[in-house]
Parts: C-alpha cells; structure tokens; sequence
C-alpha cells in the first residue's frame, strides 16, 4: 500500500478531485491511502437533491461549501475537525465489502482506547452513536472506498447545515438519514489531536513500519486542477444534477399571505405558482413567466429581480421578504 499526501490541502473541491484524479488517472498496482481534512462543507451523496439536503442561509451566512461527490449515500458534514480516509484499490472485486476497509480504522481506534464497532452495513459505532460514515464508486477497473471519522467536529454547526429549514420538499432524491452522532474525542483515555489521530492510523495501517509514498508530482496537481474546475467547483455538477423536486413555502408578509409552489429541475425553476390574499395592478402570472428557467439559486432570483418591480404584483413588498419566501 501506498500513501498519498495531499500537503495539507483544506479545500474539498481540491481534495475530491485528489481522489477521483487517484482513482482515474494513476493506474497503480499497489492499494493507494489519502486522507484528508476540509474546511467546513457540505458534502452531497451523488444521487441527492442539493437543495433538500441543506440550510441554504446558514451555508451561506458561515461561508461553507456545497459539492457533491462521486458516491452514493447521504449528505455528510466536514469541518476542520473531521478526518476523512480514502481506500483507493485496483479492481473491483471489494465493491460492497465495507468491512475490509473500516476494520484496520476500527483495530486502531481500538488500540486507543474506543472500543469501535461496524453496524450496519458501512458505519463505525461507539458506545450506540456514529462516528464513521462510509461510501464507494467504482470506475475504469478501479474502486475507492471512503469515509468520514467525526473527531472533534461541530455537531451543532453539522446540524444547522444540513437540516434544511421547514418547508415542504416532494422528491424522489436519497435522504440523509439522520442519526445520533458523537466525537472520537470524547471517548479517548488520552488527549490528542487530529494531526496524532491521522499519525496512529497510518502507524496502524502500515504496522509501524516506513511508510512508502506516492508523491505528488506537478503533473498530478495540474490534472487534480483541472478535475476540480470542471466537477467541483461546477455549480451544474454541485446543484444542477439534482433530481426533480417540488417546494412549497408559505408565509404571511407585509402584503397579506403569499403561498410558493416551484418545481425545480436539474437546478433551475421548470415552473412556478404563487397564490396569497393579496392584491396587485398586474396579473401575477406575468411575474411566474419571468421566473422560469432561471436557476433556483438566491444569487441568480435575486439580481433578475433587480429589473422587476414587485409593487405591480403585490402591492409595497420588500424584494428581501420575497427572496426570503422563494428560498
């Protein structure tokens, strides 16, 4: 086994497109070990509705990231104290085979003192509570198997970021199971931090020997690059392959009451039906027609309002409380 430093790398499109550049592009024999750590994200399960799977004012309020990643499953929480691994493994005769990767973190946690457990299918548990995550792909004759190790993240922060605000979502999309979870740290006899935690894993994996590495050449950095501009850094990749989905949304505002049903595709508002108790000069259908198409997306609704004037529609209405309605 080989293992890959990434240098201390905290963005996660960068460190996504490290893994999915291992996976594709450097075809080794030998089984491949990347960790990584990222900046507080979100992180979305291939499959999932981006716009179901978060809070999209406090992503943005707390400048976290949005990107979806290559495996299946739920969305996750990353922060600075969140330990992810990568198995990057040649064939794919382990698909499926969770086991064999969460057992060497498993025996290690155990040498520390946490007694750890698989349950489920792909998930570490300590004393009835999720500590790991796990999650595979599998592409070109070559498989990873990956997951998260909760070591002293921000339960309250992974919460409010991935629990949308309540509304009302219709999709077909995958999601998040939410479970109770807990922190490494907690259960640990002996105080360490992340970097000491990253260190006995690799002891552990590598049986304490010299670890043998794969480094990062110029050339690896360009590729992982250019996969991160056009997958991960890829708004379409990141919200517009989600499935279709239905909102709806109600509130009374200044005006009277406002009622919002939109039907969102590939990330952009396919139609949309606004109904209320309030009363404007011009058919409010004129205001839905100049909606549609647009990406469903705070930024892009908010500057296509810049040259609308609400007050034909509603009467003296804030386009503020309107965007706050819409998302």
């Amino acid at each position: 086994m080989l293992f890959v430093d990434n240098q201390e790398t905290i963005d996660p499109k960068l460190n996504l497109a490290i893994e999915e550049h291992l996976l594709r592009n450097v075809r080794l024999t030998e089984p491949v070990l990347l960790f990584y750590i990222n900046e507080p994200a979100v992180i979305i399960g291939r499959n999932q509705n981006t716009v179901e799977e978060i809070d999209p004012d406090f992503i943005r309020e707390n400048n976290i990231h949005v990107v979806r990643r290559l495996s299946g499953g739920g969305a996750v929480y990353h922060d600075l104290g969140n330990l992810n691994f990568s198995f990057i493994t040649q064939g794919k005769q382990d698909l499926h085979n969770f086991g064999k990767f969460v057992q060497p973190v498993i025996a290690v946690l155990g040498q520390l003192g946490v007694t750890a457990v698989l349950q489920g299918k792909s998930d570490i548990f300590v004393d009835g509570k999720k500590v790991s995550g796990n999650a595979q792909y599998a592409a070109a004759g070559r498989m990873f198997s990956h997951g998260t190790i909760l070591f002293n993240t921000s339960i309250k922060n992974m919460l409010q970021a991935i629990n949308p605000r309540q509304l009302t979502i219709e999709s077909n999309a995958v999601q998040s199971v939410r479970t109770f979870v807990t922190n490494i740290q907690e259960h640990l006899p002996e105080k360490m931090d992340i970097m000491q935690l990253r260190q006995a894993l690799l002891d552990g994996i590598f049986g304490g020997k010299d670890i043998p590495t794969y480094p990062l050449s110029e050339e690896d950095w360009g590729q992982i690059r250019e996969i991160s501009a056009q997958r991960y850094m890829n708004w379409e990749w990141n919200y517009g392959r989600s499935p279709a989905s239905t909102i709806q949304k109600s509130e009374r505002l200044s005006v009277g009451k406002v009622d919002t049903h939109i039907a969102v595709e590939k990330g952009h508002i396919q139609a949309i039906k606004i109904y209320g108790d309030f009363s404007g000069q011009q058919d409010i259908s004129e205001l839905e027609t100049q909606l549609i198409g647009l990406r469903y997306d705070a930024k892009t609704v908010a500057d296509a309002l810049e040259n609308i004037d609400l007050t034909v529609y509603f009467g003296f209405l804030e386009k503020e409380a309107f965007l706050n309605l819409l998302f």
